[in-house]
Formats: C-alpha cells, structure tokens, sequence
C-alpha cells in the first residue's frame, strides 16, 4: 500500500461546496466509505484544525499512515467533535482508564440521540452540497440545450437532433435527482426537530412538565460558566409522606404539580426543576441572595394561602406547604457542595417548625 501524507486540516469557513469537496478529498484520500458518520467525522475534523481530535488523527497518520475504520470507530466523535473515547494523541492520558460503572440507561438514551442528531447534521451537509452541485449541472445543461436549438435552424440535423434528445433525458433525470434530494433534506430537518424534541422529553420531568435532575445540573453548569450572580435553593414538601398514605398517590401527584406551578410562576425567568421525590430545586440568576429569598418566600406564600381539596368529594386536603434553603452559588466550588449546602438549610427548615426558609 502506498504511503500517504500525513493528516493535514484546514478551518472550514468556506462555502457549503468547499466544505463538500475537502470531506470528499478527504475520505477519497483515505480510502473511506463514504457513508454519513464518516461525513459528520471528516467535518468535525477539517473544521477543527486545532481540537483533539485533530492532534489524535495527526498521530495516527503520522508517517503517511491512512486511517482505517476501526481507528474512526475507535475515536468515536461526540456530537461537538471535540474529543473521542480513544486519545490517540495520549494514550497514557485519562482517557485510556477504564469506566468505573456502566452509564445509566438515561445517560445511555441522551448519547445515542445526541450521537444520531450529529449524524443527521453530516448527511445535511452532505445533501445540501449535492443539490447545489445538480442545480449548475442542471442550468449547464439547460443552456446546452438551448444552444444547440438555436444551431439545429431549419434544417434537421440527426447529429444534432441526437445530442438535444440525450441531454432533454439529462435533464429530467436531474430534475428529478434535485427533487428527491430536496425531499431528503426536508426528511432530515424534520428528524431533526424530532430529535430535538426527544432530547426536550429526556430533560423534563413527565408528572410536573419541569425542568429533571439532569436539566438542573446542565443549567447550573452553563450559568456558573457566564460568570453570573447565582442563588441556590433547596425545597421539600412537608409531610408528603403523610399524604400519601391518607389520600393515595394520585392526591400526592396533585399536590406536586400545584407546587411546581407555584414555583414557576412565583420564579419565572430563573430555573425552576423537580430534583426528585417531593424535593423541588430553584436556580437564581442575576439576584442577591436577599431578592431571591424574597421570592422564593413569595411562593412559599402562595402554596400556604392556596386552600387544597379533593376532587370527588371536596373534602378539604388540609394545609399544604413546604421547607427550603437558600445558599449564594459560590462559582469557585462545585456543585454538589453548593446543593449540599442549600440542602443541609432546608433541613434547618423543618428542624425549625417546617413552613419556612432557611439561608445562609
């Protein structure tokens, strides 16, 4: 096999076109199929000449050595292209070391949909690039054609007659090329958008339509990294337990989303989650920690003042409130030191008599 040059990427500013031709050059030069997850590797590649990926392909090629589909298998792309489970480029790294646990099934879902999504913007580009390259081909050779009809004149030409009759043929095969690839663009932005939804569903909790878990820890993540003013706060129904047990779960699933449309509204514009179980969680941004325990204290309120009652027989529920705590975010300190700490005042709450908030 003879030997190639090493890998070398350039930034993909470019038109979609130029884009389309350096992944092709690409995968030609290397000897890959030309398949879409190979498409979406070659982009994330070529558009990030200084990423880790790009340092863990320089390696593998190093000497004019092709890449082989088990090396892109192996580096396996996330959907930022930024790095892969193999670092090629340091194989002593952190990287190498085995997994301690297996992901969770959810993490599992969010992975694959993230990884198909990524998938689908490859075989975007992809098609995009090829209508463009139909649509001149097309208009090429639609004036073609109407040269060679202002050449055929009165006289009847077979030479002629012959070439106008192939290329009218090329032309209804590229009309009707472009149309099934603009059908398979609109296929893929709507598998998109479906994506897009599933991620939404994988993010919001089905009972009270919030904000999960995991929505909550992406969103404190992404506000710590702005650098913003941020108030964490922890709050847990009292005497949940209790309700369960006299009225059943489904009384007990009412009173959950009655306090998650309290909080929501109460905290509009801050981010407002179902952390778990009865436990609510409250991400304050842009506020001193005295403005937002005035408005969690306002929901807080509205959950006391709200007179509960059961549905089929309007026997009154009894009071229903809950216990928080309330901590300023310190963007020095992880996370779960800072929940840890909202959680431990929510704690002092009902230590305290419950139906109040703690802060500190």
């Amino acid at each position: 096999m003879a030997a190639v040059e090493p890998i070398r990427t350039t930034n993909m500013g470019e038109s979609p076109r130029r884009m389309y031709e350096r992944i092709g050059a690409f995968l030609f030069e290397q000897r890959l199929d030309p398949v879409p997850a190979n498409y979406t590797f070659a982009y994330h590649l070529l558009s990030n000449p200084e990423g880790p990926l790009a340092r863990a392909v320089a390696n593998l090629t190093e000497g004019g050595i092709r890449l082989t589909q088990r090396d892109i298998d192996g580096l396996r792309v996330e959907p930022n292209g930024s790095r892969g489970a193999k670092e090629a480029a340091a194989p002593d790294a952190e990287a190498s070391s085995k997994p301690t646990a297996a992901a969770a099934p959810d993490e599992k879902t969010q992975g694959l949909v993230a990884a198909t999504h990524m998938q689908v913007e490859g075989f975007e580009v992809m098609v995009n690039a090829m209508l463009a390259e139909t649509e001149d081909f097309g208009r090429n050779l639609a004036a073609s054609a109407a040269a060679i009809d202002r050449t055929r004149g009165e006289e009847e030409n077979p030479t002629l007659d012959e070439v106008a009759e192939i290329t009218a043929t090329m032309l209804d095969r590229v009309r009707a090329a472009e149309e099934r690839l603009d059908s398979a663009t609109r296929e893929a932005s709507e598998l998109r958008k479906k994506l897009e939804e599933a991620r939404d569903t994988a993010n919001r909790d089905p009972l009270t339509h919030l904000p999960n878990r995991r929505a909550f820890e992406e969103g404190y993540a992404a506000q710590v990294a702005t650098g913003a003013k941020l108030c964490l706060a922890v709050c847990d129904v009292d005497h949940f337990k209790s309700v369960n047990d006299r009225f059943g779960h489904a009384v007990g699933d009412g009173v959950l989303r009655a306090i998650a449309a309290a909080l929501a509204e109460e905290c509009a514009g801050h981010l407002v989650a179902r952390y778990g179980g009865e436990e609510f969680a409250v991400l304050f941004t842009g506020l001193d920690l005295a403005k937002a325990r005035a408005t969690l204290d306002a929901a807080r309120l509205r959950v006391q003042r709200k007179r509960y009652r059961l549905r089929n027989s309007d026997e009154p529920l009894g009071e229903v409130t809950f216990s928080a705590g309330i901590t300023v975010a310190n963007t020095q300190e992880s996370f779960l030191t800072t929940f840890q700490r909202a959680d431990e005042l929510c704690y002092a709450a009902k230590a305290a008599g419950r139906n109040c908030i703690q802060f500190g």
